[in-house]
């Protein structure tokens, strides 16, 4: 199901011969959940003709095609971290479509040699865990950026990064898109070309990933060292208990 601001699903660029749509059968995963996976995507800029926004309903539009349901997040209105106490209904927003997803697209314009402050500010108001939830972890993530001069993969990069310190797992392929201004048609649909078809390429992938790590990704995501300090808490507890018991 795709944002409701995306009427047109149309993907005239795509060869439908040479389209794979993901199955579960054949990835092999016996008693996996069937329902659509569900993908999260945030861009990074707020300009009336935002490039990054338009790469951004373009995979959306693919990944619809693939069956995942989707949503898009308006970084319109998000206050500064911090500037305000995270109840703030954009905030809770974010925060909820986060905890929703199974899966998560970021896309960035390089600005300066690196990601906006508008995508940044995004992932800045997701915690790491809060009550005991983690709204990122485990999560499969595709990055993706645009820039209005040659070929770069600062931002990607940079994503990546961003991506680890979230617990997220960032699949192999990344979309760059040079000269953005290019790409793109005056409807902003994405043309025809190399740049688009991988793209498709990245959509595809985190929809299979997605797939694959979904229903373990706690598992997955368990860590030794967790464990043992919750198992050093439980014996300290456990030993008051004992200890009040006793005096």
């Amino acid at each position: 199901m795709p944002d409701a601001n995306l009427p047109d699903l149309s993907l005239p660029n795509v060869s439908e011969a040479e389209l794979d749509i993901p199955d579960l059968a054949r990835l092999g995963i016996p008693g996996a959940s069937t329902h659509p996976p569900r993908i999260l995507l945030l861009y990074g800029s707020l300009r009336e003709r935002s490039y990054s926004r338009f790469l951004t309903l373009e995979a959306e539009r693919i990944l619809c095609r693939f069956g995942a349901e989707t949503r898009v997040f308006d970084p319109r209105d998000l206050p500064v971290v911090d500037s305000v106490p995270a109840d703030h209904p954009k905030v809770a927003e974010l925060r909820e479509l986060s905890l929703w997803s199974e899966g998560q697209v970021w896309c960035s314009p390089e600005r300066h040699g690196a990601v906006t402050g508008v995508l940044k500010n995004q992932i800045d108001w997701l915690p790491l865990e809060s009550r005991g939830v983690r709204p990122t972890q485990g999560r499969t993530l595709a990055v993706m950026q645009v820039s209005g001069g040659s070929q770069s993969f600062n931002a990607v990069n940079t994503l990546r990064l961003l991506g680890r310190w979230m617990r997220m797992v960032t699949i192999p392929n990344q979309s760059s898109v040079p000269k953005a201004y290019e790409e793109f048609d005056e409807a902003g649909r994405m043309k025809p070309g190399p740049l688009y078809d991988r793209v498709v390429d990245v959509m595809e992938e985190l929809v299979k990933f997605t797939l694959l790590t979904r229903d373990i990704s706690s598992h997955l995501t368990d860590r030794y060292s967790e464990r043992k300090e919750r198992a050093e808490k439980q014996a300290k507890a456990d030993l008051a208990v004992l200890s009040g018991a006793t005096s």
